[in-house]
C-alpha cells in the first residue's frame, strides 16, 4: 500500500502532499525532523522520541501544533494505513510558510509513513567503515533538518568505499553523521556525552550496557578510538552496528563480544515490545 503523509489536520497519500515554496524550511533552512520505526505495529519508545521531538522544537523556537495524545492517533492511524507489519515514521516540523521570507506566521508540521531500511545482517558480521572529519554541527541537541556539511561529503564516503564519516574536533570525538559511537576498552563501554544528538536507541543500549558492565559518558579521544577493543555505533535503523575501519585503519578485535552481545540483548527484548 503508498505511504501517507499528516499535513494541517489532514492525512493524504505521500504524492498527494505538497508544501508551497515559501516554507521557512525550504528558504532558510528553519526546521527539525524526527524518525522512528514500529516493532510488532508499535512505536518504539514513543515517549522518549516524543520527548526529544518536543525538546528540539523549544530550543529551536518552533511551536509544536499538536499534543502528544494527537500526534499518537495520527501515527497509529498512518501506521494502520501504510499495511506493513513494520514502517517507519517522520515528523517534519518547519517555520511554516512566510510572507517575507523571514517572519514565521505558523509552522508546518508534517508526519510522514515511510518504509524502513534495515542493516544487513551481512554488515553486522563486517562492520561498518567510516571516514574521519573535523566538524561538530551547529547545535547538536537538535534534530536539525540541516545536513548540508553531510550532503558535500557525500562524494568523499563514496570515494573512500565508506558508509558515514565520523566527526571530530580538537582531538575529540562527537558523533557519526546520523548516530552515536561507543568504544569497548578492556570492557569498559565509553561514549561522547557533550556535542551530540542523544539518541534514543543510545539511551536503550546505555540501559541495557550498564546491567551487565562498566559504562562512561564522558569526552572520548580520537586517538581512544582507533585503539579501542571494539568500536560500535547504535541507532533506530543500524540497532548496534560494528565500525571495523576508519579512514585506513582496521579498529578493533575480530571477536567483538560486547556489541554482539549487546545486539543480541536489544533483539531479544524487541520480540516482546
Amino acid at each position: 500500500m503508498a505511504h501517507h503523509c499528516y499535513l494541517n489536520n489532514k492525512i493524504d497519500s505521500v504524492e498527494n502532499t505538497n508544501i508551497h515554496i515559501t516554507d521557512l524550511g525550504l528558504l532558510r533552512g528553519y526546521g527539525l525532523f524526527d524518525y522512528f520505526r514500529t516493532y510488532n505495529g508499535r512505536p518504539f519508545q514513543w515517549d522518549w522520541y516524543w520527548e526529544r521531538f518536543d525538546r528540539s522544537a523549544k530550543l529551536m523556537k518552533l511551536p509544536n501544533p499538536i499534543s502528544k495524545e494527537k500526534a499518537y492517533s495520527v501515527v497509529m492511524a498512518l501506521i494502520e494505513k501504510s499495511g506493513l507489519e513494520d514502517c517507519g515514521i517522520r515528523f517534519v516540523l518547519t517555520g511554516g510558510y512566510s510572507p517575507d521570507a523571514m517572519k514565521m506566521i505558523e509552522p508546518n508540521l508534517l508526519i510522514i509513513s515511510e518504509d524502513i531500511h534495515p542493516v544487513k545482517e551481512s554488515e553486522y558480521e563486517a562492520g561498518m567503515k567510516v571516514i574521519s572529519h573535523e566538524y561538530v554541527r551547529d547545535y547538536p541537541e537538535i534534530k536539525s533538518t540541516d545536513y548540508k556539511h553531510l550532503m558535500i561529503l557525500q562524494s568523499d564516503i563514496r570515494e573512500a568505499g565508506a558508509t558515514d564519516v565520523l566527526f571530530h574536533k580538537d582531538g575529540k570525538i562527537s558523533e557519526l553523521s546520523r548516530s552515536n559511537v561507543f568504544i569497548v576498552k578492556n570492557n569498559v563501554i565509553a561514549t561522547p556525552d557533550t556535542q551530540i544528538l542523544r539518541g534514543i536507541t543510545r539511551r536503550y543500549i546505555l540501559e541495557l550496557a550498564k546491567a551487565n558492565f562498566k559504562v562512561e559518558e564522558r569526552s572520548v579521544a580520537l586517538q581512544e578510538v582507533l585503539e579501542a577493543d571494539e568500536v560500535f555505533t547504535t541507532s533506530t535503523t543500524k540497532k548496534v552496528l560494528p565500525i571495523t575501519r576508519i579512514d585506513n585503519q582496521l579498529v578493533g578485535s575480530e571477536n567483538r563480544s560486547v556489541s554482539k552481545f549487546l545486539l543480541e540483548e536489544m533483539n531479544h527484548h524487541l520480540k516482546t515490545w
